[in-house]
């Protein structure tokens, strides 16, 4: 049976280069923009320097040989030796200072790429791979910033080389470097022609190398669940499939890149042989001689070299302009979730939370929660409890301002948060979620995130408070015990209880738990449960929970489904009612009896 390839591809670009992107990278390159002249310089001073080799050439043949002028012909050589030796030194010294911009330009903008993806919204990466977005943090990265460095200062430098030539080249002899210009429109042709399939070639490059990273970073992360299921086969088909139409891609984009040098190289050899043919024409009449025919073949090479160096470059802008549009694009993607203008420092919390009148759809005409009203006293815990997708998490998400609402308002101690700054906001809230994410460290590290300034005894007395220093202290080196990516040596139950010290640390003024407690057994569960209660004293807690007995004392219970709050009350009130809650409540029960 054939299987369906649901791996979503990237959309294809087809809009023309754009020198424009190149004029916005601009701001990368102004801060450097002193030592990028500095080492321009260095480097013209060391071209100009190297051309005047021919012409000590030419002059050791024409005069120097043929009067036996021993003396002017060690001269002539000593001069050569020289600027070669100040050419090597002034390109060395210019290297050196543009491999540190290189890496410069890669830092900032890396930096700003970063911390744009910080401030993104849930929304940016719920609908992308995470893989298509780290391609992007270092990969493209990688591969533009010797294009804004380098490669901007080589197309002066090789525009000016270009220059200097003809002018050295005319002063030998007029009509051998006409010959040699010659070539040039046959050139302009040639590149005129390659320019659009290139790029085109090597955007699709991109598009399928961010598909294969993406996939790849996806089954890493998946593995357990690949081999749960049997599905090294087909995984291994799809990745196969990714691989071939990247290798495909590639081997076109390489096919035209490829055809530049050879392509240039054969206009540059056929230029020489026109030089040699006219030039022994000429040379038989005694309009010329050999000194220049020489020094006009060598000028004629290195006249196609920067030519030759330019399309190299142009090669290159054409490779990597498809992964600034992707750097680009990604730093222009809208921050939907930020501070308002007006938006002023949320006081210290007391608790109290207010939903008015509140509609949110994850996609439009998709309403989760339609009109949603209530209000919550501060100090009161909240159970949501409903049917899976019903808007639970949704609610909460909405309660920290990792969406926008709509329409509507949400309110803390009657203060509408979509006013108030994110960062004063969220730091006062206490978030647990079902997946709790431990970063590479050690479990120290992961406990103290929300409080970076707490010490070493409130993390132990937040550890004890909620059941997990035991564990902790059995391991060999305690709180120092290092995790590696995503808590790959925890239990999920330990994981979670880690992330209920963290939380607990931060001491949050409102408490989300989002099914916390469903990787931990029901021993540790109970045991818990004294430290749980501790987290939710004097605080405002909302609960989302599968096992309804451990929400039975909470002081509301709110039944989420139809896109609102169906019902509402204390457990004994809702299981009077025989409602919703108490079918649900009851079925529960039957399952576990």
């Amino acid at each position: 049976m054939a299987r369906r390839n649901t791996y979503r591809e990237d959309e294809v670009l087809e809009t023309p280069f754009d020198y424009r992107h190149l004029l916005r990278a601009s701001v990368y390159i102004k801060k450097y923009l002193g030592k990028m002249i500095f080492a321009l310089v260095l480097s013209a001073i060391g071209g100009i320097t190297g051309l005047f080799g021919p012409m000590i050439t030419q002059k050791a043949l024409d005069e120097a040989i043929p009067n036996k002028d021993v003396r002017m012909l060690f001269t002539m050589v000593a001069l050569l030796c020289i600027s070669f030796i100040m050419s090597i030194i002034f390109t060395t010294v210019r290297s050196r200072i543009m491999v540190n911009v290189s890496q410069d330009i890669i830092y900032d903008i890396r930096k700003d790429v970063f911390k744009h993806l910080q401030e993104l919204p849930f929304q940016y990466y719920d609908d992308r791979p995470h893989g298509k977005i780290l391609i992007r943090v270092v990969n493209y990265v990688n591969s533009v910033s010797d294009m804004l460095s380098n490669g901007l200062i080589n197309v002066v430098l090789e525009i000016m080389n270009l220059v200097f030539i003809i002018i050295f080249m005319f002063c030998v002899d007029i009509k051998l470097s006409l010959v040699v210009m010659a070539g040039v429109p046959i050139l302009a042709f040639f590149m005129f022609w390659i320019k659009n399939r290139q790029r085109k070639a090597w955007q699709q490059v991109s598009n399928k190398g961010s598909n294969l990273n993406a996939y790849l970073q996806e089954n890493i992360v998946g593995a357990r669940i690949t081999q749960m299921f049997a599905r090294e086969e087909e995984n291994a088909e799809t990745f196969a499939t990714l691989c071939e139409r990247c290798r495909t891609t590639w081997l076109k984009a390489v096919m035209y890149s490829n055809m530049v040098w050879p392509g240039i190289d054969n206009i540059a050899v056929w230029v020489r042989a026109a030089v040699f043919i006219v030039g022994l024409i000429f040379m038989g009449q005694g309009q010329v001689s050999l000194g220049v025919i020489v020094a006009i073949t060598s000028y004629a090479s290195r006249f196609w070299q920067p030519i030759m160096n330019l399309g190299n470059i142009f090669n290159n802008f054409i490779n990597n302009i498809a992964y600034l549009e992707r750097i680009f694009e990604t730093l222009d993607e809208p921050v939907t979730v930020k501070d308002a203008e007006d938006a002023t420092e949320m006081p210290d919390i007391k608790g109290d939370v207010t939903f008015e009148n509140v509609t949110f759809a994850y996609e439009e005409g998709k309403d989760v929660l339609k009109d949603v009203s209530f209000t919550v006293k501060a100090g009161e815990s909240v159970a949501l409890v409903g049917p899976t997708g019903a808007g639970k998490s949704t609610i909460v998400n909405l309660i920290s301002r990792f969406y926008n609402v709509e329409k509507g308002r949400v309110l803390i101690d009657g203060q509408d948060i979509a006013k108030v700054k994110l960062h004063s906001l969220r730091s006062q809230m206490g978030i647990m979620l079902q997946d709790s994410f431990i970063f590479s460290g050690t479990i120290e590290d992961n406990i103290r995130y929300g409080k970076l300034d707490a010490t070493t005894e409130e993390i132990i007395k937040a550890s004890k408070t909620v059941c997990a220093d035991d564990f902790i202290s059995r391991f060999r080196d305690g709180y120092q015990t290092e995790v590696k990516e995503r808590g790959s040596l925890l239990s999920q139950g330990q994981k979670q209880l880690i992330s209920f010290a963290r939380t607990l640390l931060s001491n949050p003024a409102i408490l989300v738990l989002d099914e916390a407690t469903s990787s931990i057994d029901v021993q540790t569960e109970k045991a818990l449960q004294q430290g749980l209660n501790a987290m939710l004293q004097g605080r405002t807690s909302f609960i989302i929970a599968h096992r309804l007995s451990t929400i039975k004392n909470c002081d509301k219970i709110m039944y989420v489904d139809q896109g609102g709050i169906v019902e509402c009350g204390s457990h004994e009130e809702l299981m009077a009612k025989k409602g919703y809650y108490y079918r649900l409540y009851t079925a529960q029960m039957d399952d576990i009896a």
